[in-house]
């Protein structure tokens, strides 16, 4: 294999924008194209996609990408996927049409159905089998309500004539015709036993999901299948496959135990590798499974905040604050601090370390002086505080201090949100030279399956650091801000 003259292709599905990658042999991006689709939200507190515009989307990103690089399809080596996890797709198994939209990750819609398994008991059960919490952020319950408010899907279900899976296992299918996921995808489902690495009878029974319609459980780094060569002209085969959170903590090089990265998104996620076995979580973090390169699963301790970078997506389409996300971190700057304003920004609920998905947004501290710039800086530090509740719980579960934070996603773009970042959690913030981490750990685990890179150490050479950010602020400061958030969430719960 020439590694001079091909690339690989990585397909990074999110929750908002599709978006496809080429990558060279020193993990440079040689292009990208990023599509957006709609959100659709039918009821408060729900969303869905249209899954044929997820499809759509990503394959004109694909092309795109591609068309951008001046480059054959011949060129490309193999493609790796990363996806928007726990959203939930049925889809014909005959024709490949969906019989539904997909039910988004943020969507709190099975929240009843979840207070019904906690009143059956089924929270240790979950937990110790499956790493989570009972949240209707998971896949499992999703399916439940879809089966129970619509029989005539579950009927097609049970006999055999309908496919599940969650992005990842969308796309394959689309591209291979291969119904696969890979473990990462697999253990965010509720559905997944990560000690004993199957499908589990126990849990499908308990959300009344058939088991034949779930998908093959593939190594991440590893043949899934071959694209069909009617898609990009050639035969490629899609190699690497990984949810979009443990794919970035493998594109940071986060190989070794206590390695953390946050990825600041839509939502934030902190994950720390926790080597070959899984920790169970006594501050309300999850056990899941980072990726398993065909030798033997890694796992992870993770942390989930639902609403990070939506939360200034909100002050720019819902609040008309900003014409621009970027603008964000200018009128931050305007003023010292948040004169004692904070946002919680709940809009579906609070992750971890909380998992209360009842809570609902709450703003506290304002005054008649309080300006734009106030609210705008409160929102962003809203991001800050929410991650540094993840860093603490993980730094008690894990018994380690952290030593830095490895940050990628859109938001980690804004450097005022970083430097509050490091100032609030007292430890180093880094980024890397290449900021598109999520599509990389994906090419990497593609790359990784077909010799385009040799070993872990290759692609530890390729990790380099862009921008650090030192804590600066004084501890006295830190405390009173800290103290300040603890108040504010407390007054956010207690609103019903």
């Amino acid at each position: 294999m020439d590694r001079n003259s091909t690339y690989i292709l990585a397909l990074d599905q999110g929750t908002t924008t599709s978006r496809a990658i080429l990558f060279n042999h020193d993990g440079i991006i040689i292009s990208v194209k990023q599509i957006p689709f709609r959100q659709i939200f039918p009821k408060p507190g729900w969303v869905e996609h249209d899954p044929e515009e997820i499809w759509r989307t990503q394959l004109k990103a694909a092309r795109g990408a591609i068309e951008a690089a001046q480059i054959e399809p011949t060129q490309i080596a193999a493609i790796g996927i990363t996806n928007q996890r726990e959203t939930t797709i049925v889809w014909e198994r005959a024709t490949g049409k969906p019989v539904h939209n997909a039910i988004v990750w943020q969507c709190r819609r099975s929240s009843s159905i979840c207070d019904e398994l906690k009143a059956q008991g089924a929270t240790d059960l979950i937990r110790q089998k499956t790493g989570l919490v009972l949240d209707p952020y998971f896949s499992g319950t999703k399916l439940t309500w879809l089966f129970r408010e619509h029989p005539e899907i579950k009927a097609r279900a049970e006999r055999g004539e309908l496919m599940f899976g969650t992005v990842d296992s969308w796309l394959i299918y689309n591209l291979t015709g291969v119904h696969a996921t890979d473990p990462s995808n697999a253990s965010r489902t509720m559905l997944f036993d990560i000690n004993e690495r199957r499908w589990d009878k126990e849990l499908l029974s308990l959300l009344e999901v058939p088991a034949d319609i779930l998908p093959e459980v593939r190594p991440s780094s590893g043949l899934f299948g071959v694209a069909k060569k009617d898609i990009f002209g050639a035969e490629i085969p899609v190699a690497g496959v990984a949810g979009d959170q443990q794919a970035a903590l493998f594109g940071h090089a986060c190989f070794e135990p206590g390695d953390v990265k946050n990825t600041y998104g839509t939502g934030c996620f902190t994950l720390m590798n926790t080597g070959p076995f899984p920790v169970e979580s006594k501050h309300n973090l999850l056990a899941t499974v980072a990726w398993d390169l065909g030798k033997g699963y890694t796992y992870a301790l993770e942390g989930s905040v639902f609403i990070a970078g939506a939360v200034i997506q909100w002050l720019r389409d819902q609040m008309g604050l900003l014409t621009d996300s970027a603008e964000s971190e200018r009128f931050a700057r305007m003023v010292e601090d948040s004169q004692g304003v904070y946002i919680v920004p709940a809009f579906v609920g609070l992750g971890a370390p909380y998992w209360d998905s009842e809570v609902r947004g709450t703003v506290v501290g304002i005054t008649r002086g309080t300006s734009k710039a106030h609210f705008i800086r409160a929102a962003l530090e809203s991001i800050a505080y929410q991650s540094m509740d993840l860093f603490e719980a993980m730094e008690k579960d894990s018994g380690r201090r952290l030593s830095c934070i490895k940050a990628d996603g859109g938001a980690s773009q804004n450097s005022f949100l970083m430097q509050f970042q490091a100032d609030i959690t007292g430890t180093r913030v880094v980024l890397p030279e290449v900021s598109e981490t999520t599509a990389l750990g994906a090419a990497y685990l593609a790359g990784l399956a077909i010799g385009y890179w040799n070993s872990l150490d290759d692609v530890r050479k390729n990790w380099r650091m862009r921008r650090e950010f030192s804590p600066r602020m004084a501890e006295e400061s830190r405390a009173g801000l800290v103290e300040g958030w603890h108040k504010a969430v407390a007054t956010a719960r207690n609103f019903r």
